[in-house]
């Protein structure tokens, strides 16, 4: 889907569709435990525990004390955190006039004012039931809001045949950013916009569409429903009914959408090593107005990937790669048409590569990636993207990222848009992210 970008507060809303929503310190208060327990290198990677951690239903506890009594077992405090993004942006885009500014202008952004400010909750709700909800205190327009409430039980000794701390349960949820994969994922791919290497996503996902094939086709976005899932630690499965009209959609979901996701998980010669695959198919609601749902849009897609995360001598590395593809389907009258691949008239796909390195173990990195994608008029739209991280403190990390597209995409049609108003083809982000 192509974008018109017309003044600042637009440009500052792209800025911060960042995939920061399991970055919290809710989970350190909870288990009493660093931040870097549960990250690879930094947030929000994902390693082995944090895996673990997630897979159990955010129920895991620490030196936390508990109000505990029959049937009842919960954190004695509600755990809250505050999450905030600052930074500057800047792109090639052609710069406004007169009041009305673009990225091509440089803007910048901090918290409620283009920034992200939110505020999040949650925590153990029992045994075998956790929370997590994320309120989204700035514009609306460009809300991270999302909730859900995994119930998960340890059925490994109702059926033996399977892996001791096999899990099975379901996660209610809504989200009007991450997509169907929020109910569970756990990998580093990008398949749910949680968990990737970059922070700031850049504007129109310039930086996280250049490391993950699945940002690059757009599944992240409005979703409410609920997953099915089974897990272990050799993998996971995930099934989905979902529609599209997310946390903020008030008409009852009608979950006309499938989600699957299918995982393994492995170790080998000493790297924590995952390869999975995903497809999403049905058609479900996608606007709400006064309470009532006005359109539908099919949600068809597929996606393979894996991860390697371990270390070179003593130096922590990590490499993603990811390959997913959109068909086209044509819109007639309510029916907006496939939403991965909007106005299409080929299959969107891409392929992605990305790999960061701990140049200072748990403190800075350097990643780089690239994309070699088509786009939904079936041209060229590759990419390469350079980033570092510095952490400040465990949840203080400064990034700068850049990332330049070229391909016929860009080249065959100046304007893009069919106006002067280009998208522009290279973006460049300084991003502060704080978690508290």
């Amino acid at each position: 889907m192509r974008f018109r970008i017309f003044f600042l507060a637009g440009a500052l809303a792209a800025v911060v569709m960042a995939p920061q929503a399991s970055a919290t310190p809710v989970f350190a208060r909870q288990t009493g435990m660093a931040c870097s327990s549960c990250h690879f290198q930094h947030f929000p990677l994902l390693n082995g525990f944090g895996r673990a951690f997630k897979s159990a239903g955010f129920t895991m506890m620490g030196g936390q004390a508990k109000v505990e009594g029959s049937g009842l077992s919960i954190p004695s405090t509600l755990n809250m955190a505050v999450v905030t993004t600052a930074g500057y942006e800047k792109s090639n885009q052609v710069a406004g006039t007169g009041l009305v500014k673009t990225a091509g202008d440089g803007v910048l952004y901090v918290p409620n004012s283009g920034g992200e400010l939110s505020l999040f909750f949650g925590g153990r709700i029992s045994e075998n039931a956790g929370f997590l909800a994320e309120w989204n205190l700035g514009n609306a327009a460009s809300s991270h809001s999302s909730a859900k409430m995994p119930i998960q039980y340890d059925t490994s000794s109702w059926f033996p045949f399977l892996p001791p701390g096999t899990r099975m349960g379901i996660v209610p949820f809504a989200t009007d950013l991450e997509g169907a994969s929020y109910g569970f994922e756990v990998l580093n791919t990008g398949a749910s916009a949680v968990h990737q290497m970059v922070v700031a996503s850049g504007m129109n996902g310039a930086h996280s569409g250049a490391i993950s094939a699945q940002q690059y086709i757009a599944t992240n976005g409005k979703a409410k429903g609920v997953a099915f899932v089974v897990s272990n630690t050799v993998g996971f499965i995930n099934l989905t009914k979902f529609d599209q009209t997310g946390i903020s959609g008030s008409a009852p979901a009608n979950l006309g959408s499938t989600y699957l996701r299918v995982a393994g998980i492995f170790e080998l010669a000493g790297w924590d090593v995952a390869a999975g695959a995903q497809m999403w198919s049905g058609s479900s609601t996608v606007g709400v107005a006064g309470g009532l749902p006005v359109a539908t849009a099919s949600t068809k897609a597929t996606a393979i990937d894996g991860q390697m995360q371990g270390h070179l001598g003593e130096i922590p590395v990590g490499f993603y790669a990811s390959f997913a593809t959109a068909p086209k389907d044509t819109a007639v009258g309510t029916f907006q048409g496939n939403t991965y691949n909007l106005a299409g008239t080929a299959t969107k796909s891409s392929f992605n590569v990305s790999s960061e390195v701990g140049v200072v173990p748990d403190k800075a990195t350097l990643g780089a990636a690239m994309r070699f994608g088509k786009s939904g008029d079936g041209k060229a739209d590759n990419a390469i993207m350079l980033t570092g991280t510095y952490k400040l403190a465990q949840n203080m990390m400064a990034s700068l990222s850049f990332t330049s597209a070229s391909g016929s995409y860009w080249f065959s049609n100046a304007t893009q848009t069919g106006t002067t108003d280009t998208i522009g083809n290279t973006t460049y982000t300084i991003n502060l992210f704080s978690a508290f």
